[in-house]
């Protein structure tokens, strides 16, 4: 019998009194429902986490939720998919109105105040993104001189942006498709956040950006869930290490991000402390 998250522990009685859930007691409060998992993820990265225009959603972010999802006990038609823009992600866990997130989420000190974290299970870095004919911005040092730059609020780039450079002209939106527009049509001169996430960008529109400069960070990406779930947590980084150990790990990454040009790194060691 899987375990049943916190926030529809309130449904359980329900959960045991219907034959099916009675061997797969799951978690979910749509609706009423007791069979389903809530899990956010980004919607607009391609290679990561992008909504499609079917409705269905595809990505790296989106294959490990699904996986986990399924070591828990849930089939991905049980899967109940939730938009979690990087400033809302804590709230989201905090309020019950995920189960776990999985988007691009990394492992900080100050989030780990407020929710805890599974994984990680990828390790990438910041980057930058420019259009295809900037030759003027090399690597975060150049961006200092009168660059405007894009990264979404609340997220962990532009905050480091903030306190390693504060020189920067730093323009931040709630989302990083928004920042992709505002690249393209010239409003800013480029765009900051996670290597992999500009990766998928560029590919999304082959010949109109570039990656430029060397990574400088270490982005630990995690899954989010609530504070003190120690037995969800330990669930979660069990589907994480199988998966990885499968090779399921890898054919996800190649699958979503090897378009992009990126290699499959060797997965990361799941933090058990």
């Amino acid at each position: 019998m899987r375990s049943i998250p916190k926030r529809v522990a309130g449904a359980v009685a329900l959960a045991i009194a219907l034959p099916f859930a009675a061997t797969a007691c799951g978690g979910g409060d749509s609706g009423g429902d007791s069979d389903t998992i809530v899990i956010g993820t980004k919607y607009d990265q391609p290679g990561l986490g992008l909504k499609q225009p079917d409705g269905t959603l595809t990505g790296f972010d989106v294959d490990v939720a699904k996986y986990v999802a399924n070591e828990l006990g849930y089939s991905e038609d049980q899967i109940e998919w939730k938009e979690a823009p990087s400033a809302q992600r804590e709230t989201l866990i905090q309020n019950g109105q995920v189960d776990f997130i999985a988007a691009t989420y990394s492992i900080t000190d100050s989030r780990k105040e407020k929710v805890d974290f599974a994984g990680p299970y990828l390790i990438t870095g910041q980057s930058l993104l420019v259009r295809a004919d900037n030759n003027d911005i090399t690597g975060a040092a150049s961006l200092e001189n009168n660059k405007k730059l894009c990264s979404v609020s609340g997220s962990t780039p532009a905050q480091r942006i903030k306190d390693e450079y504060p020189g920067v002209q730093l323009q931040q939106y709630d989302t990083y498709s928004a920042c992709v527009e505002a690249l393209k049509n010239g409003a800013v001169d480029a765009l900051t956040t996670d290597e992999v996430i500009l990766a998928g960008y560029a590919a999304q529109s082959p010949g109109t950006f570039k990656l430029v400069g060397d990574t400088f960070s270490e982005e630990r990406y995690g899954i989010g869930l609530k504070k003190d779930d120690t037995e969800l947590r330990n669930k979660i980084n069990d589907a994480i290490e199988k998966m990885e150990s499968s090779g399921a790990w890898k054919e996800a990454f190649d699958k979503n991000l090897g378009p992009a040009g990126i290699q499959a790194p060797q997965p990361p060691a799941v933090d058990r402390d």
